[in-house]
């Protein structure tokens, strides 16, 4: 595979990112993360999605560490400061399931508290499902684990078409537009920052087309078995989804329905939150979480 790798110099002077930066070698590709917070503490693991960052964070990350928490905030692969591959046929599901397992094997992550959005729940719940003993809790927002046999929504659909056709992906404006409020103009070139040109959105492109949209998905087999293992997942599992996401609407049902420890939990919706729930209720969300960490010790 040839790598990419964006510039230093792109992330000075981010606002409100005084975070120092960290790698780990992921099976042959360098993975940045962010790893705040006391080390002996257990960590809470913050998975982003598309087409953001870690940066996605930056409103919880000091929320949790003034608790105490640790926590660990990895840019996928093909985002943020991480190795990005050159073509899109080089991203497929498996093989971010597989960057992200070496990620957590390299830090040795055990008693984990895990909060995944978008992609980083596509993701994170194969991680909970496949590796189940080093997770101690779940909070799933706007997010789910598709087979392919779920119907589509048209915003899915819409967006995945807009991904393939457009001439220059406008990452900061896609931010912008499933936020409910407006983001300052430094923010939005804080999220264009990792791709300097339109070669290194490889990723940003495949994503939208590794979604499981058709029972022959070449993910469909490893997502059902994911759903088998999470049917068994007894320990807590909360959904808070915003009221304010199109694309993920209703998602959060079959994982109350079907994940045992999801029984009895206070699922909730954040009132005035797009799909990128930590732009508008950052702070919120990670105080919801501080809370559900302390409920279930």
């Amino acid at each position: 595979m040839d790598l990419l790798r964006t510039p230093d110099e792109r992330f000075r002077d981010l606002p409100s990112w005084p975070f120092e930066p960290r790698y780990v070698d992921a099976a042959g590709v360098r993975m940045h993360h962010v790893d705040e917070g006391p080390p002996a503490a257990a960590p809470v693991l913050l998975l982003h999605g598309e087409p953001s960052w870690s940066f996605l964070y930056r409103k919880m990350i000091p929320v949790l560490v003034a608790a105490g928490h640790r926590v660990v905030a990895p840019d996928l692969v093909g985002f943020g400061r991480s190795d990005k591959p050159a073509r899109q046929e080089d991203y497929t599901y498996q093989r971010h399931v597989g960057w992200l397992t070496a990620f957590l094997t390299a830090l040795d992550l055990r008693d984990v508290s895990l909060f995944c959005q978008d992609w980083g729940g596509l993701l994170g719940l194969r991680l909970v499902a496949e590796h189940s003993g080093r997770f101690a809790r779940v909070v799933a927002s706007n997010t789910g684990l598709p087979t392919g046999e779920e119907r589509v929504s048209e915003a899915f659909l819409a967006w995945q078409a807009f991904s393939q056709s457009v001439e220059a992906l406008p990452v900061g404006r896609i931010i912008q537009t499933g936020c409910t409020r407006p983001l300052p103009p430094e923010v939005v070139a804080a999220y264009e920052a990792p791709f300097p040109e339109e070669r290194f959105k490889a990723g940003a492109r495949q994503f939208p087309l590794l979604v499981p949209t058709r029972p022959d998905d070449p993910a469909h087999d490893a997502n059902v078995a994911a759903w088998a293992s999470l049917a068994r997942f007894d320990r807590p599992f909360l959904t808070a989804f915003g009221d304010s996401d199109p694309v993920t609407r209703g998602a959060d049902r079959p994982m109350r329905e079907r994940i045992p420890g999801a029984q009895g939990q206070p699922h909730t919706t954040v009132a005035k939150a797009g799909h990128f729930i930590q732009e508008d209720a950052g702070e919120d969300v990670a105080r919801l979480l501080v809370d559900f960490i302390e409920r279930t010790r």
